[in-house]
């Protein structure tokens, strides 16, 4: 039965016309999303070796008003 189940699958992907495209446009938004979007608005601000206490002294001088 899995077996049944895989290759009706299988045979589907190889199948699709418009599916194949549909998937190229999915996965290219994702690449934008997370690799390019993430360079520009999102940047490190920790250092090396110096994360936990960067992190510890924001959390500190959030907590105290």
């Amino acid at each position: 039965m899995v077996r049944r189940i895989v290759d009706f699958y299988l045979t589907g992907f190889r199948e699709m016309t418009l599916g194949r495209t549909l998937w190229l446009l999915i996965l290219v938004k994702l690449f934008v999303l997370f690799a390019i979007l993430r360079l520009f608005f999102f940047p490190t601000y920790l250092t090396e070796g110096r994360e936990g206490e960067q992190v510890s002294g924001e959390l500190i001088d959030r907590a105290i008003p």
